[in-house]
């Protein structure tokens, strides 16, 4: 083999390398960029949700319920909205709400439980109203038409509702439920610097 030959091979060689390397730099830079694309593009990833119940995405505030929020001293509120006629499981699920407003504790003055009654309801909770922390408020045609579920809704100190909580469908859930709402509203006065 001539010089001119070794020569040319070791040229070769070393282009070869060359571009084997720009190559595997080339991926080592694309490649996060590309699998960070698609993750995002096909919701690969657990955004870091922490909260139980469900954000509301659109603004709804207690005005535009046409819910008179004057009573509530800007306080964060567990918004009990049952439906028109209150079964044994709804009102397993209003007592598990008023448990988890007794277990927050030290934030407890932050917080007012209400619920939306309509005025035959009010009269027949307006033993519990005496007798415990609740408060109650009338429900509104607005409130009824934007919230067809019963449900819970936790109410931030300017008026603003955030998160929802579903009903339990039966008795065993209660426990549950109320854990979950009262990890909600811990995590939320944690954070918050109003109410």
């Amino acid at each position: 083999m001539s010089t001119l030959d070794t020569t040319t091979i070791r040229t070769s060689s070393s282009k070869m390398k060359s571009k084997t390397t720009f190559l595997l730099m080339l991926a080592a830079f694309a490649l996060p960029v590309i699998l960070a694309k698609l993750a995002l593009n096909y919701n690969w990833l657990n955004y870091g949700v922490t909260n139980k119940g469900t954000l509301i995405e659109q603004l709804v505030t207690l005005e535009q319920l046409n819910i008179d929020n004057t009573n509530f001293a800007k306080k964060w509120l567990l918004l009990y909205h049952p439906t028109k006629h209150c079964n044994t499981i709804c009102q397993s699920s209003m007592k598990a709400l008023y448990n988890t407003y007794l277990a927050l504790g030290k934030d407890k003055p932050r917080v007012l439980p209400v619920a939306l009654l309509s005025n035959e309801q009010s009269q027949q909770y307006h033993a519990v109203e005496q007798a415990t922390d609740w408060h109650f408020s009338p429900t509104t045609q607005k409130s009824t038409e934007t919230f067809t579920q019963p449900q819970v809704l936790i109410v931030d100190p300017l008026g603003n509702i955030i998160l929802s909580h579903q009903l339990p469908t039966d008795e065993s859930n209660q426990t549950v439920f109320g854990k979950q709402v009262l990890a909600d509203m811990k995590k939320l006065l944690k954070y918050s610097k109003v109410g």
